[in-house]
């Protein structure tokens, strides 16, 4: 038996508080709007289960956030498909569309299966989580990241790309997904009630379409303001639990490393780049992004003497991007590295071209690189640092008899190029 708070608009709430009582559980209050919501979940009335119509006036991040640190689940009754585009935007994965049969909202508001003592499954090599993070400047991040996460899909590995920048997410824009509910601010937030695990991050990932081989996204949030829900615990808990979901775990990283001094003897105080800090630490190896410019080549030298100070240097490889002569002259790839070893003691994993016409077209598809262009320079040079630096250091694949990136149990997503057929 669940205890549940309803807070339903009455056109609704006198067929589910029906409902519920049918079907064995206990409605400990009902309420109709949100201040008094609030006092409800804050003042100590314990439900397991909020059921809440998810109007303007009832539901919010607020009141999200006030239920995850009592440890009250919130499940959505979507009348229509305005509310239910609210309460994704919100970042809530439970949402039931109404009218729904009894039995279906049961299975809706059951507890979350968080493990038992049954039998366990063989243990499997842990994930391996590959950081990418390139200094201020838009060196092109998320292009690498998500070039990255096709080239190891098309290798047969099992991945998930992240968007974890909490300034400018864009991992959605690029490939072309439907952002509406932020698949990263979701999990962090079940990590942070303690109910996330595979079958839930089956659930909020989205899976990127492709020919060579189809992966699982995380998108970012939606608004910067909405970094406090990616709190350095819970991001630090949700890269664990994929760990032991996926082969690869590919995250798109913030650049910015502040790291917040002046309110640093305050422990429960929440970081503003706590985020990026969680990932760089979990990370088992950090591919650190500059541009092919004399200013993105300053910006680099200056953001490695801060990234080598949080990370060892041994778990660091240095991508240059769009690199063309046109910004650095004659020889550009030469000049390159002797500027890098010189005054920064780098020696760059790999030089990427400047091929933007046809990053423009993929993004314009909604396709990763490789498959809008498998022979051009750039996914060219991508793949060949995925095969001569990630591959080295690769986890053995997982036993395909699990669920494909492919499976059912994901969110399929909406291309642009599907839509557009």
């Amino acid at each position: 038996m669940l205890r549940v708070g309803l807070a339903l608009d009455p056109r609704v709430e006198g067929e589910i508080l029906a409902t519920m009582l049918d079907l064995g559980h206990r409605v400990a209050w009902r309420c109709h709007d949100g201040a008094e919501l609030d006092e409800r979940i804050g003042a100590g009335t314990p439900v397991d289960v909020l059921l809440v119509s998810p109007g303007v006036d009832r539901l919010s991040a607020e009141l999200i956030d006030l239920a995850d640190r009592v440890g009250t689940r919130v499940v959505a009754l979507a009348s229509g498909e305005s509310e239910r585009r609210h309460a994704a935007g919100l970042g809530l994965v439970d949402i039931v569309l109404l009218p729904v049969d009894p039995e279906e909202l049961d299975r809706a508001i059951a507890p979350l299966d968080l493990g038992g003592d049954g039998p366990r499954p063989v243990a499997q090599a842990a994930g391996r989580v590959i950081a990418v993070w390139g200094a201020a400047g838009s060196p092109g991040t998320t292009t690498v990241a998500a070039g990255i996460a096709s080239e190891l899909a098309a290798r047969g590995r099992r991945v998930v790309l992240i968007d974890a920048d909490t300034y400018g997410s864009s991992v959605a824009a690029m490939l072309g997904l439907l952002d509406e509910a932020p698949g990263f601010a979701a999990a962090c937030r079940l990590a942070g009630s303690g109910a996330l695990d595979v079958e839930q991050l089956e659930r909020i990932a989205v899976v990127h379409p492709s020919p060579s081989g189809a992966f699982r996204v995380l998108t970012g949030i939606s608004r910067a303001a909405r970094w406090t829900e990616l709190s350095t615990e819970r991001v630090a808990t949700t890269i664990e639990r994929c760990r032991a979901w996926m082969d690869d775990i590919v995250i798109d990283t913030a650049f910015c490393l502040e790291a917040d001094e002046e309110i640093s003897s305050d422990l429960f105080a929440p970081r503003r780049n706590g985020a990026a800090f969680a990932v760089l630490g979990a990370a088992d190896r950090v591919v650190e992004v500059g541009a092919a410019d004399p200013v993105g080549v300053t910006r680099l030298l200056r953001g490695h003497a801060e990234l080598v100070e949080l990370v060892d240097p041994s778990r660091i490889s240095v991508v240059v991007n769009r690199l063309r002569g046109v910004a650095l002259g004659t020889g550009p790839a030469g000049q390159l590295a002797s500027t890098l070893s010189r005054f920064g003691g780098i020696e760059a994993a790999a030089l990427l071209p400047e091929d933007q016409r046809v990053v423009d077209a993929a993004v314009i598809a909604g396709r990763s690189l490789r498959d809008q262009a498998p022979r051009g320079a750039l996914p060219v040079a991508l793949r060949r640092f995925v095969s001569t630096v990630l591959d080295q250091q690769s986890t053995p694949v997982r036993d395909r008899s699990r669920r494909s990136a492919g499976g059912v149990r994901g969110r399929r997503a909406r291309s642009r190029s599907r839509r557009a057929e």
